[in-house]
């Protein structure tokens, strides 16, 4: 296995020396590598006080503009012309600053086109406004002059329509009619017998939501003296905010007064109308209309070039804007990593430091050579490689195959430098305790499929940016859900459970007798299923009785198995680091300690299963039992299992007593004498007899070691970490133990919930026959798969994975898992600047 699969790579301090004329091109270069992590060298100066922050101000007020833009032209409906998602080029000053340049000219002329045609579509909507608020108030006044007969307004009409011209005519409220004379000026109505009273009105737009408003306030604010007259606005709708459409209300409101006609205007421009001065004269009125016709023709003339005007430059700046983006946002990275450097200004240079794999280091020195020659820079760039205390961070090369598994351990915690990668173990152990929870090889297949589907189209799907959450999860793990199908399919094949029926691919090792002797119909073996579950067993009234005892003993195997699989991983650690101390008061006794227990109950479960109790007349002794009596009542044996057991339960038990304290004193009394070894005084001797006096004084000295290890030792801390680790695994290793139970559990469940799916489904559609039957199993069959893929292998699937996750976090990870590194973050422009 490669070494940078297994431990992380190895990763090195770098130091930069990058002259002024080159920087920008030269991290730029590196950017596009994305394999050196850049260290603050500045941490004391504050973010605004930074090298380059004037040029960080400029790109973003830039970037501001891209988005101005960008909006622009999403609302005109320009399509934006796709460019390259990293740019290639190296960074010129002056192609930069041409750009900033003409998107400050382009940002001008845009924003001063778009001013200007909104405020004349304002105009040309209170045009449009205006000339229907005139036909409509024709339209009135001519059917008053034919006799329309009006009235005040009482409050049953206040909510009555008068969009129907025969309702205007309608009686209200009082006895005498009113009849309404456009002839003079002002307006007059004029009551039989009585003299005229003069009357004016006022004509506004206001939204139809709000216009049932306007009624009720005009007539409880001035009592009922007024009359309206409202129609719909022959005018284009849109929408809101709110979805709905904005039609508008034309109205006119009657009224004597100078006071109230004032109060009129005030409470309908309070609720958004737009109100509008209308000649009280016929001919006046027509003259006014031909003249709104005109302007609005001028208007409309005036609105399509300016319209064609900003199109055309939105549509040029569709064509370079993914590019414009881009570039700026190279150089803002760029920019913001050279805030990172210390800026020398007596060598003209900046100096940079950070970590990088050893195996780039060969390619960045070349990238930095292609930089340097390109620019024809007579300074190159210098790279040293620095020795340092520092602890790297941890670095695993993935690639799309190792990308999920590595970010399900990743994302538990990041591992200590050059630790065992338990991502990579992962790869099998992840998909193979899922698959012995959710073995069914129908189930494993369409998990397969889906999987599959996902592999062949992801050059199609990766280029998408706008997937849902969910399928860009499970995009993401396609390759995690392809081998937890392909396992899944293997323990069903040998559970031999296919939507939860049996195949009967070989022939079967019982065979039922014809008679029934008693009660029970009992099998008679008659050979051995070659691989697998034998099919027998699913029509059997003791199949769950079987498989509860098989699947619960197989997770107990499995859990032991995974558990001291991870322990060795643990060694591993301690060899590469060269602990031999925890080698001897650590690995080895958690080994014996767990071994003389748990994993003496694997050894006794496989020996049983070995031995033919009916053949032997024996009755099989139960497990559990025997485990506990050996630490209630050592040396009693209820059951014997074999020869000998006491003995070698007594020796096992004895043996696991032992470990405790050894794995809680061990460590820490080493430790401490090492400690007071390393501290002990050291006397200088002298080997020539004619040594000088200041010689001689040296006999008296003493040498110590570093204070500082004298310092950082603390035997309390080490005892209590050590008891705290003692009794974690200890206890950890019975409840981790039982914890792999879960293994049992879910893939009893699944199996069972499978079984009764089929048997309310589908199953009752086998029983009926003819047309009916037919068309009842294709019915049924349709809502078995929909509810088998929608509960059976996206629900239960979901449930087994998390399991199986816990099993990889807590119980496997805690044998060796330290977690106490940080992730390796290399500068790149993949993410957004900040």
């Amino acid at each position: 296995m490669a070494p940078s699969l297994y431990r992380s790579e190895n990763v090195s301090l770098v130091q930069l020396f990058l002259p002024t004329e080159s920087a920008r091109a030269t991290v730029a270069a590196l950017g596009r590598l994305s394999t050196i992590q850049f260290r603050d060298l500045n941490p004391d100066v504050t973010p605004f006080q930074r090298s380059f922050v004037k040029e960080i101000r400029r790109l973003n007020e830039t970037q501001r503009q891209l988005r101005y833009f960008h909006a622009e032209i999403t609302s005109a409906g320009i399509p934006i012309k796709e460019g390259p998602s990293e740019n290639t080029e190296l960074i010129n000053s002056s192609t930069v600053e041409e750009v900033m340049d003409q998107c400050n000219t382009l940002d001008s002329r845009i924003r001063q086109l778009a001013d200007s045609s909104k405020s004349l579509n304002e105009r040309y909507e209170r045009l449009l406004q205006l000339r229907n608020v005139l036909i409509k108030t024709n339209a009135f006044f001519n059917q008053s002059n034919e006799g329309l007969v009006l009235s005040s307004l009482d409050e049953s009409a206040l909510h009555a329509s008068h969009e129907d011209d025969d309702e205007l005519a309608a009686p209200l409220m009082g006895s005498s009619a009113v009849e309404l004379d456009t002839t003079t000026t002002p307006t007059t109505l004029s009551e039989s017998g009585h003299p005229s009273i003069p009357i004016d009105f006022v004509a506004g737009v206001i939204p139809t939501a709000k216009f049932q408003y306007l009624e009720r306030i005009l007539w409880r604010t001035l009592r009922g003296n007024l009359y309206i007259y409202h129609v719909p606005a022959d005018l284009p709708t849109g929408s809101n905010d709110d979805g709905l459409a904005d039609a508008q209300t034309i109205f006119l409101v009657f009224a004597h007064g100078t006071q109230i006609l004032s109060k009129i205007r005030k409470i309908s421009d309070s609720l958004g109308s737009t109100l509008f001065t209308v000649e009280d004269n016929a001919a006046r009125r027509l003259d006014q209309l031909r003249d709104v016709n005109d302007r609005i023709g001028d208007l409309s003339s005036v609105l399509d070039n300016m319209k064609n005007a900003l199109f055309t430059e939105l549509s040029f700046v569709a064509d370079h804007l993914s590019h414009w983006e881009t570039l700026l946002h190279t150089d803002k990275c760029v920019y913001q990593a050279m805030n990172l450097f210390i800026f020398d200004q007596n060598h003209k240079c900046l100096i940079a430091e950070g970590w990088c794999p050893q195996d780039n280091l060969p390619l960045v020195q070349a990238s930095l050579r292609d930089v340097s020659q390109r620019l024809g820079s007579q300074a190159p760039t210098i790279l040293n490689v620095l020795e340092t205390s520092e602890v790297p961070p941890t670095y695993h090369r993935t690639n799309k195959f190792t990308e999920g598994f590595q970010s399900i351990i990743d994302s538990y915690g990041i591992a200590s430098y050059r630790e065992v990668n338990h991502g990579i173990v992962a790869i099998v152990t992840f998909p193979f305790l899922f698959a012995i929870m959710f073995g069914d090889l129908g189930h494993g297949a369409i998990m397969f499929a889906i999987a599959l589907a996902f592999i062949l189209n992801e050059k199609k799907l990766g280029a998408k940016k706008d997937l849902d959450e969910m399928v860009g999860m499970v995009f993401f793990g396609r390759y995690i859900l392809l081998l937890m199908g392909a396992f899944s399919m293997y323990t069903g094949f040998l559970y031999n459970d296919i939507f939860s029926k049996p195949l009967s691919l070989f022939t079967s090792g019982w065979h039922w007798p014809s008679k029934a002797s008693g009660d029970l119909l009992r099998a008679v073996e008659v050979g051995t299923y070659p691989i697998g579950v034998d099919p027998a067993w699913h029509s059997a009234d003791n199949n769950l009785l079987f498989m509860n005892s098989y699947k619960m003993k197989l997770s107990v195997i499995f859990g032991i198995v995974h558990m001291t699989f991870c322990l060795f991983l643990s060694l591993s650690n301690y060899r590469f680091f060269k602990k031999k101390l925890d080698i001897y008061a650590v690995f080895i006794p958690s080994l014996i300690f767990l071994e003389s227990i748990f994993g003496y109950l694997v050894v006794t479960i496989i020996y049983k299963w070995s031995v033919d109790w009916n053949g032997l007349g024996l009755r099989a002794p139960g497990l559990l039992n025997m485990l506990i009596l050996m630490f209630l009542s050592p040396g009693t044996i209820a059951e014997p299992l074999y020869p000998g057991q006491k003995y070698v339960q007594l020796i096992l038990l004895g043996a696991a007593l032992i470990c405790v304290p050894w794995l809680l004193c061990a460590k820490p009394i080493a430790l401490y004498r090492q400690h007071k070894k390393a501290t002990a005084p050291k006397y200088l001797s002298l080997r020539d007899s004619d040594d000088t006096a200041e010689d001689a004084n040296l006999l008296s000295s003493v040498t110590e070691a570093d204070p500082k290890d004298h310092e950082d030792f603390e035997l309390g801390e080490i005892v209590i970490h050590q008891v705290i680790h003692t009794i974690e695994f200890c206890l950890g290793c019975i409840s981790h133990t039982a914890s792999y139970l879960r293994l049992w559990a879910l893939s009893l469940a699944h199996n069972q919930l499978s079984t009764v799916l089929w048997n309310m489904t589908i199953a009752n559609g086998f029983r009926m026959t003819g047309v009916s039957g037919s068309i009842a199993i294709f019915i049924l069959f349709a809502f078995w798969f929909v509810i088998t893929c929608a509960v059976l292998v996206a629900m239960e699937g979901t449930s087994a994975m998390l399991h199986s996750l816990r099993l990889h976090w807590v119980e496997g990870m805690s044998k060796h898992f330290e977690g106490e590194g940080y992730a390796f973050t290399p500068f790149n422009f993949i993410e957004n600047a900040e």
